[in-house]
């Protein structure tokens, strides 16, 4: 019995002028920094801070994200490959040959924070969370583009399903239906980014500094650690692991994400900026003696 299914055999290379080829998963990748920095200018109008700011930290995300994605597949993923010879060392440096992990791109986004609220943000009266609370908004929706980016170059899917809207990824070779897992992490990132901006537009004075960056914590990895149980081994080493290597760097950034909300209610610090007080925040009465 035939099983309803999507056909995809979608040419990942958008047009080719000589030896240089345009990537439908490029063009996305790069699709997120227009606009996140879009984001961030009204981010930065709204609470009155120097827009001039935002292009040395458009560099220092683009630097830490791709940095940080080509470490993190080579260190995490197929660490004997790119250590264990000095062709696969060189490879490391070569992107474009593919090979980028997200875990790794998030550690390179938070030391390119660190570095940015390091050199800019005590005399412009923001510090690493403010900035973080805002920035994983960003991300949200870059993480939706890179997704795309991924089911363009039919990889990252999962296993054989009977559902209608199994993907049957003719240019890996495969014959029978696969979980677009892809969509799915598309999906959520987008959802999760659209509350979370819902969130810091309407409801910014019920909730304190760090919540916003520990609610994506924990609805961006939780996620992704939910789908991985569906999603075909990304190396050989993981086929037979109970929880694959994605799940397990899940881990941490979930645990840290429940940190963040806990410490957030503790300090009870207002989301805005303390020099642009929130519109309608009442801060806790002072108790009398």
């Amino acid at each position: 019995m035939d099983l309803l299914s999507v056909i995809w055999n979608v040419d990942p290379i958008i047009c080719k002028i000589g030896p240089l080829a345009l990537r439908y998963y490029s063009l996305l990748f790069v699709a997120g920094f227009p606009l996140g920095y879009w984001l961030f200018i009204k981010f930065y109008k709204k609470e009155g801070v120097n827009v001039d700011l935002i292009e040395p930290l458009l560099y220092a995300l683009l630097i830490g994200t791709i940095v940080g994605a080509r470490l993190g597949h080579c260190l995490f993923y197929q660490p004997d490959y790119y250590l264990g010879s000095w062709e696969g060392f060189k490879e490391i440096f070569m992107p474009w040959k593919g090979g980028l992990a997200s875990h790794g791109g998030a550690i390179g986004v938070l030391l390119a924070i660190w570095w940015y609220t390091a050199k800019y943000g005590k005399k412009n009266g923001f510090d690493m969370m403010w900035m973080l609370d805002r920035l994983v908004i960003a991300v949200c929706f870059a993480g939706c583009f890179i997704r795309l980016g991924n089911l363009f170059n039919s990889e990252i899917y999962g296993n054989e399903t009977s559902l209608p809207w199994g993907f049957i990824f003719v240019r890996r070779g495969e014959t029978v239906p696969k979980h677009p897992t892809q969509i799915y992490e598309a999906l959520s990132y987008l959802i999760l980014g659209l509350i979370l901006l819902w969130v810091y537009a309407r409801k910014a004075h019920k909730i304190h500094r760090g919540w916003l960056f520990g609610a994506f914590l924990i609805g961006c990895f939780g996620m992704r650690f939910l789908i991985e149980f569906i999603k075909m081994p990304q190396v050989a080493f993981e086929e037979g692991m109970r929880i694959n290597m994605g799940q397990i760097l899940s881990i941490p950034f979930i645990v840290a994400g429940i940190i963040s909300i806990v410490v957030s209610y503790v300090r009870k610090r207002p989301v805005m900026r303390s020099n642009e007080p929130v519109k309608n925040y009442c801060p806790p009465p002072k108790s009398r003696r």
